[in-house]
């Protein structure tokens, strides 16, 4: 939920990282415009969502989302893609819900919208890895599209939190399940019971987030490392590899071993997986076709 009115005068000075225009290359994928998003393409195989509402601190409204649900899907379906950077700016990635939109909501008005229901969209639609690049703030519906994310990176100094209880309400779009799951029962009840705030270190620490670094700037640079180093993998072979890695959450051990299996004789009939024991056999960097 969006707790920082008080820092709104601030919100002018906000501005998202840009990477130098040398490497800012669009295609139609990213070329559309967006209100509430900047969508691009700063490296082979990278695409970059960078969610900009600076006035509001990127508070997620439902326009914003739908927004970001296509830029994902444009590059879920891009042919060009491997994997996909979502960020905000140095002082928010998103600081929550918007309030404004959420306060005059009966239950009736939201039970049958299903509203928030379209925010985990892209734990289902897209395929393809997504690194959150978290800097600044990252509260209630911040953090919870955060740890949406395959990967989560963030600065040390970043700010997380479910502060939802302060507002009368609980998570709503996964918080609690999410939350719960990577820093275990007790601390995330402790921080949804009471809703402090934790830093970018702490969620590194906890297992929240893969790294923390020390500033913005290094942030933005290790995860376009990482997906850069994604992309350059065959794409059938990395997207098998999230959908085993995600299938661990859902399955017990014995089952997920079995699924895990399954999968990976399943890959022995793609071209990539001949591709690639070809070229290591003969010590050769492999040419993938994402077939």
């Amino acid at each position: 939920m969006n707790t920082l009115r008080t820092l709104r005068p601030l919100a002018s000075r906000l501005q998202p990282y840009t990477l130098p225009r040398t490497v800012r290359q669009f295609s139609a994928t990213s070329s559309r415009s967006y209100e509430y998003l900047l969508v691009s393409e700063p490296k082979p195989g990278v695409g970059q969502v960078t969610l900009n509402r600076p006035k509001a601190y990127n508070a997620l409204c439902t326009p914003l989302i739908d927004e970001l649900n296509q830029a994902l899907d444009a590059f879920n379906t891009s042919d060009s893609i491997s994997a996909i950077i979502l960020t905000g700016s140095e002082k928010a990635f998103a600081a929550g819900a918007d309030i404004k939109e959420m306060a005059p909501l009966t239950f009736s008005e939201a039970y049958k919208t299903s509203f928030i229901e379209s925010w985990s969209r892209l734990t289902t639609s897209v395929k393809k890895p997504i690194i959150a690049a978290v800097s600044g703030h990252a509260l209630g519906g911040g953090c919870e599209l955060a740890m949406m994310a395959d990967i989560l990176y963030c600065t040390e100094r970043a700010n997380f939190g479910q502060p939802e209880v302060k507002l009368g309400t609980v998570p709503g779009a996964g918080g609690s399940q999410r939350l719960t799951r990577a820093v275990g029962k007790a601390r995330a009840m402790e921080l949804i019971l009471t809703g402090n705030n934790f830093s970018g270190v702490d969620a590194a620490n906890w297992g929240l987030a893969a790294k923390a670094f020390p500033t913005y700037e290094a942030l933005m640079e290790g995860a376009l490392k990482t997906a850069e180093t994604i992309a350059g993998y065959s794409r059938v072979a990395v997207m098998a590899a999230k959908e085993v890695v995600n299938k661990s959450q859902d399955l017990s051990l014995r089952d997920g071993v079995e699924y895990e299996r399954r999968v990976f004789h399943s890959l022995f009939g793609s071209q990539d997986q001949k591709v690639g024991m070809k070229a290591f056999a003969e010590k050769k960097k492999p040419e993938w076709t994402h077939e």
